[in-house]
């Protein structure tokens, strides 16, 4: 065999240097097939065209969001400690000796817990909304500046912003409305900056080849964050929630240091070019994502002659940031932006709410209501990583977005009709995050890249950070709305109607991307007629 293979390649030489600027043939020689095997040998498995620098920036970007999920956490981990330490106690509430300015404290702000689970839920959406904000901001600048230096101004800012919020306003006795709500303010803006550079981090790194599964494994950093701060904050709220606020925000700032001397935003800082990746992981097929049905017929033979041609003539140029009403503009962003502004209401209600709740309508001590919400985390994890894995084989995410979001409102339904059992009670809530934490991680992450990285942009546009934000900025202003809406039904009709909100929520979002789940449904139909017809 060899010998036959040798003469072939010697009947058909490759072309010349000089002739590789002019044409770019779609024919493919045994030498350029012969080039690519060895480049790209079949016995590799999926992990073999990942190098160790896609392990660090894997880790490092995966880390930095833990760490800021964890201080983010730790606020919805101490509310009640918060609503107490704001409210008069039961002696003073029932003196009628003196008038109320006289018996409370300073730091007596409302009268009463109803009054300061109101305010929670103002900060909760005061937040949110400058994190909206923010978003559309930072994924712009996140397209122009060095990923690098925003990601780690965004985490080390949001830290110091965190430990004057919760720790240093109570060593020093300030109770301030005004202040918590402009320190709020500025946090939202500062964690805003993450978001986008980490997505946008991985999107450099990783292309389309089981970015589904690699995103749906990333994507359970904010999972993680959630159990790292519900663990932190409830091991040290015995000395007071300040110090809850003092550890999660040192660990951020420690993180954003290292985030600053440590990342590689992008393969071409150690010098890696399109030519130096495995075919998967070159920049052209990171710009292919699976919301488009077109498919390459001759991948492989045109991907080894361009790779030859590229080493010799070709210098890269980098590709210009997108404008914000054109990134808006892009296939498929309006539709799953808005899914995503219904599904992370209720995402982010769990997350900010959900402690609270077990422990005011189960009557649970509150750090056992902090160990218990990390069930609904674990869900996340796990189905953001299942799901993605489907997708991939798939080879579309929206069918199996719409499976998961069907599955959870039935998963709503049966949490909010559970006994005061905590083994029921971790079981339905890793279900029902498993059917609502992994599409959120699912839109949030991989269908992102997919939507910044389109064949609309044909490569020559950096669109990935500014479709980052808009996604995820447009999915924090629905969150932030039903932040008070979640306080104010509530303390009005009781827990039970604030559910049937999130099943109302959860099928609006189905409802948004309907025309992507019939676009794609009948690609699959289709394909799967052609595939019959050839057998």
């Amino acid at each position: 065999m060899f010998p036959l293979a040798l003469l072939s390649l010697l009947s058909h030489p490759p072309p010349s240097p000089a002739a590789a600027p002019f044409s770019r043939q779609k024919t493919c020689t045994p030498l350029l097939l012969l080039q690519t095997l060895v480049m790209s040998p079949p016995c590799d498995g999926f992990l073999s065209q990942y190098t160790h620098h896609h392990l660090v920036a894997f880790l490092l970007t995966f880390f930095s969001y833990v760490l800021l999920h964890s201080s983010r956490k730790t606020f919805s981990n101490v509310k009640v400690s918060i609503s107490a330490q704001w409210t008069p106690s039961l002696l003073n509430e029932n003196s009628t000796a003196f008038s109320p300015d006289e018996t409370w404290e300073e730091n007596k702000l409302f009268g009463d817990s109803e009054e300061a689970t109101l305010f929670l839920g103002v900060l909760d959406t005061v937040f949110l909304f400058s994190y909206a904000i923010g978003l559309y901001v930072s994924g712009v600048i996140g397209d122009r500046l060095n990923l690098r230096y925003v990601l780690s101004f965004g985490l080390c800012g949001s830290a110091i912003v965190e430990f004057v919020f919760g720790t240093l306003t109570e060593w020093l006795h300030i109770y301030n409305i005004y202040f918590y709500c402009s320190l709020w303010v500025l946090n939202g803006l500062l964690q805003s900056a993450v978001w986008p550079c980490v997505v946008t981090v991985m999107g450099n790194w990783f292309g389309k080849s089981g970015r589904g599964f690699v995103f749906g494994l990333w994507s359970a950093c904010a999972s993680v964050g959630n159990i790292l701060g519900a663990f932190l904050a409830s091991s040290v709220l015995k000395y007071g929630y300040e110090y809850a606020f003092l550890v999660t925000s040192a660990v951020q700032f420690a993180g954003g240091v290292v985030v600053f001397f440590g990342l590689l935003t992008s393969p071409k800082e150690v010098g890696l070019s399109m030519t130096d990746l495995k075919p998967g992981e070159r920049d052209s097929d990171s710009h292919r994502p699976l919301i488009s049905d077109d498919e390459d017929e001759e991948e492989l033979c045109d991907g080894a002659n361009y790779s030859i041609q590229q080493q010799d003539v070709e210098i890269e140029t980098p590709p210009t940031a997108i404008g914000f009403c054109e990134a808006f503009c892009l296939p498929g962003v309006l539709p799953y932006s808005l899914a995503y502004a219904c599904l992370k209401l209720v995402n982010y209600s769990f997350f900010f709410w959900l402690p609270f709740y077990l422990s005011k309508n189960f009557h649970w001590k509150e750090a056992q209501a902090d160990r218990l919400s990390v069930w609904y985390d674990v869900g996340g994890i796990v189905g953001g990583t299942v799901q993605g894995l489907i997708s991939d084989f798939l080879g579309k995410r929206a069918p199996v977005l719409a499976v998961s979001l069907l599955m959870a409102m039935g998963s709503l339904v049966g949490f909010s009709h559970s006994s005061n059992d905590q083994v029921i009670n971790a079981v339905l809530l890793a279900a029902t995050g498993f059917f609502i934490g992994g599409p959120s991680n699912m839109i949030s992450s991989a269908i992102s890249a997919d939507l910044g990285r389109q064949e609309a942009l044909r490569g020559s546009q950096e669109a990935l950070a500014t479709v980052t934000g808009i996604v995820d900025g447009t999915g924090s202003i629905g969150a932030a709305g039903g932040q008070y809406l979640v306080s104010l039904i509530e303390s009005k009709m009781g827990w039970m109607c604030v559910f049937y909100f999130f099943i109302v929520m959860t099928g609006a979002s189905i409802v948004f991307i309907i025309p992507l789940i019939v676009s794609e449904v009948r690609s699959m139909w289709r394909d799967r007629l052609a595939r019959t017809h050839q057998l």
